[in-house]
């Protein structure tokens, strides 16, 4: 499956129309799982109102940069992305409430190193469409400051439809291979856990996948009355995810630092 093209449209809506903007990141917050996680890992790790740079790298629609921006009203951000347009469009948004706090580039993260280190980093579904994985985690780990975290979220390689996603370079990863990887760029692992397992697969079935098929018959009209009657199962099976120590999942979430020395 492709996901590119149904981003495109997402991104052209939001283009369009500006206040959509803050429904589509409620919505992911609501039913995006891996969201919930990052944003736990970067609470437990930054103090509110914490003064701390953050490089939203492959930012996509930049809803990790906004939240960043918003909770910690210190902070200094870049975002990179292969596509111009979403972070050009963002920038616009995020002048009128975080003017002078936002920066981005347009960059392949194989090739870039930002001109400055930062304290967190974060790679979100990322590392599965980048061919030398190995470079860009050590370009990664050159971003950082001493002591820099970064965290990674990424399908693992027991997630069928990551196996056939048309922008994927490879099928998910095994958990122990990319924390292989990581400690051969340079890092050390703080945490390193499954996500998506039994409850939180089930959650991504019901709002993901189902909706996506409803979606490719055109049958529109049927999504609002299917989220009201399945949603407060969902929200109770992500929340049963996250309460788990998961043996196995669909995805990874690792938190990684770089050492003082």
């Amino acid at each position: 499956m492709e996901y590119d093209p149904l981003k495109n449209k997402l991104a052209k809506a939001i283009q369009m129309f500006p206040a959509l903007r803050i429904l589509v990141y409620k919505a992911m917050d609501m039913i995006l799982l891996r969201q919930r996680y990052v944003k736990r890992e970067m609470l437990a790790h930054f103090r509110e109102k914490e003064r701390f740079s953050f490089y939203d790298a492959g930012a996509g629609f930049c809803q990790y940069t906004w939240f960043v921006l918003k909770h910690w009203p210190n902070s200094q951000v870049l975002a990179t992305d292969l596509k111009s347009d979403y972070l050009k469009s963002f920038s616009f948004y995020a002048s009128g409430f975080a003017s002078g706090r936002f920066s981005y580039k347009s960059a392949d993260l194989q090739r870039y190193v930002p001109p400055q280190q930062y304290q967190l980093a974060i790679a979100i579904d990322i590392l599965e469409h980048i061919e030398d994985d190995n470079t860009a985690l050590r370009k990664l780990y050159q971003t950082l400051a001493p002591e820099g975290m970064l965290i990674i979220s990424t399908p693992s390689d027991t997630d069928e439809a990551a196996k056939f996603t048309a922008e994927h370079v490879r099928p998910g990863y095994a958990k122990i291979d990319l924390e292989t990887k990581l400690h051969k760029a340079g890092f050390e692992l703080v945490k390193s856990i499954y996500t998506y397992g039994f409850w939180g697969s089930l959650a991504w079935r019901l709002l993901m996948k189902y909706p996506l098929q409803i979606t490719s018959k055109k049958l529109y009209p049927l999504l609002v009355p299917y989220y009201i009657v399945v949603y407060p199962f969902a929200e109770l099976f992500m929340r049963m995810d996250m309460l788990r120590n998961n043996p196995s999942g669909t995805g990874i979430l690792i938190v990684a630092q770089k050492p003082r020395a």
